[in-house]
């Protein structure tokens, strides 16, 4: 079975970025607990079945490069996601 790496990294680079500028407003009150995170691996990993390999792509039956970029946000996310806080004006 060959592994391609190409859409894994880049897949996954772009997902860590997008993951790192998520940011959590106190005002709306939501917040990103751990069924956030299993609801949203369980929907990825549909997505990515219903999308299908990359054409010429025969090792799983994935978009593995989608599933690379849901990972990547939620690491992302969890390693440098930004907490919205006000900032401090000094007099």
């Amino acid at each position: 079975m060959i592994v391609y790496i190409g859409p894994l990294v880049l897949g996954f680079i772009l997902g860590f970025i997008l993951g790192t500028r998520i940011r959590i407003n106190s005002e709306s009150g939501l917040e990103f607990g751990a069924s956030i995170y299993l609801i949203f691996l369980i929907i990825a990993f549909i997505v990515a079945y219903l999308l299908g390999p990359f054409p010429y792509y025969k090792d799983i039956p994935l978009a593995n490069g989608f599933i690379a970029a849901a990972i990547g946000i939620i690491m992302g996310k969890l390693l440098f996601g930004r907490a919205k806080n006000p900032q401090k004006v000094e007099d």
